[in-house]
């Protein structure tokens, strides 16, 4: 954090001093008394309800904001209390003050797959360059967005973080801490239908993106993704840059082929023709990279050197990850997250380095589906029974709406239904060997099958 006087705050929060000292220097900023941890932090208590003196006892001296009646403080002028009418206003006042004092590039990601490796992606292109901060790994919820920002200071040169959407508004408010100039939005499947209720209301929700980014901001987005194309742009009046394959596309890939780990493309962007390579299987990587290249380009970062820089990216633990497993057999790990879309293009990735192989895919139950969570599993099995599958085995009560609906449909490869994790090595051990291609796909917050997972890899 750039480290600020009480004197400087109480003025762009309207504060009248109760007691303490504005000559007091903060050096970090929390919402919480149990988050305080060093001496020299503010808190706005946003909820006093939680308060207790003694979470800020060991880290004198310290300050505190507050609408409300907080009782006798126990520690003298070692704790600066500033009185404001709406604590709430107030905090949003210095929220927009501290983004303010940073003139840097800021690039927002979202979409329903493909936004914490896009992210990953152009942070890794970027800190080549430039002094980058940003969202860690998938950690990306609102209660994260005060820290990220408190990361900020006067060596910091560019930024990027991941904006979710668990809920509308998600996005709206991040933008008030983060003030992207650039957005990136990766593609739009179904997800978080408990909270955006429809299909409609979480494109329109993911859509925030387009006032985040300002009136005179840039959109980055993947030409090929049919309901990212039912986003309003009709008042948007900054700058749009398409990828994808098609013609219509600013930055196009052609020739996409699978090569020993990862994929390979020409890149073609301004009439020039680029070779690309990327770590990692999957179509769905060549976009992600596509949409990097294309933000460290509007930040100032040539193609060539973008190019350059992406073999040496490295993916998140659990993202399609290729190994030796039971059996010897080629395991892919893909634990992440889980939702229709990131399923298909786990399928169809595993079909395209399976080959001639047996292709086995392990599949655990979706989250926040909303209502119509049993209809969206039917659909998936649908889904699943377009491809090539030897064997499929779902686990968990609302997965085994998949396996019922491939039944239905008169799936060729043999499907098992497990309510748990019981019983499903002993199948395994039965039906994998060495010329086995094994997919395992389930979210993080499923502990039960990430644990089981984890247990099927070859130890080393």
């Amino acid at each position: 954090m750039k480290k600020l006087s009480i004197g400087t705050i109480r003025k762009v929060i309207h504060g009248s001093l109760v007691k303490g000292n504005d000559n007091l220097m903060i050096s970090s900023v929390v919402t919480q008394a149990k988050q305080v941890e060093s001496s020299n932090t503010l808190l706005f208590l946003l909820n006093p309800r939680t308060f207790d003196w003694r979470f800020i006892k060991k880290y004198l001296p310290c300050a505190i904001v507050t609408d409300r009646p907080i009782g006798h403080c126990p520690f003298g002028n070692n704790c600066t209390i500033i009185k404001v009418n709406k604590i709430k206003e107030s905090y949003y006042d210095f929220i927009d003050f501290y983004r303010n004092q940073f003139d840097i590039p800021v690039i927002a990601v979202t979409g329903t797959c493909g936004k914490t490796t896009t992210k990953d992606m152009t942070r890794h292109i970027l800190k080549h360059f430039y002094k980058t901060e940003g969202t860690v790994k998938s950690t990306n919820g609102e209660s994260k967005h005060l820290s990220y920002l408190m990361k900020l200071n006067d060596s910091v040169e560019a930024a990027v973080y991941e904006t979710a959407v668990a809920a509308p508004g998600y996005i709206k408010k991040s933008s008030r801490y983060f003030k992207p100039q650039i957005g990136i939005i990766t593609n739009i499947g179904i997800d978080h239908l408990d909270q955006c209720k429809t299909l409609e209301g979480y494109i329109k929700a993911k859509g925030e993106m387009v006032k985040a980014v300002g009136e005179k901001g840039t959109l980055i987005l993947n030409a090929d993704d049919d309901n990212i194309k039912k986003i309003s742009l009709e008042d948007f009046k900054g700058k749009i840059i398409y990828y994808g394959v098609g013609e219509n596309a600013d930055y196009q890939a052609s020739n996409i082929e699978f090569v020993p780990k990862g994929m390979s493309y020409i890149l073609t962007v301004n009439n020039k023709r680029y070779k690309v390579f990327i770590p990692g299987y999957g179509v769905h990587q060549v976009y992600n990279s596509m949409a990097a290249i294309a933000a460290a380009y509007e930040v100032g970062i040539s193609y060539r050197d973008s190019i350059k820089l992406l073999p040496s990216f490295k993916h998140l633990n659990s993202h399609f990850e290729v190994m030796k497993g039971l059996n010897q057999c080629q395991l892919i790990v893909d634990t992440w997250n889980i939702n229709p879309t990131s399923l298909e293009a786990s399928i169809k990735t595993m079909c395209e380095i399976a080959k001639n192989r047996k292709k086995i895919a392990l599949v655990g139950s979706i989250d926040a589906l909303g209502k119509n969570s049993r209809q969206l599993h039917q659909k998936v099995g649908d889904m699943i029974c377009q491809y090539d599958l030897d064997v499929l085995i779902t686990i968990g009560s609302q997965a085994r709406y998949i396996a019922l609906q491939c039944r239905r449909n008169g799936f060729k490869g043999k499907v098992y239904s497990f309510s748990s994790t019981e019983g499903v090595r002993r199948l395994l051990n039965q039906i994998v060997d060495k010329d086995t291609t094994l997919l395992t796909k389930c979210s993080m917050h499923d502990p039960a099958v990430i644990n089981f997972v984890n247990n099927l890899k070859l130890k080393k």
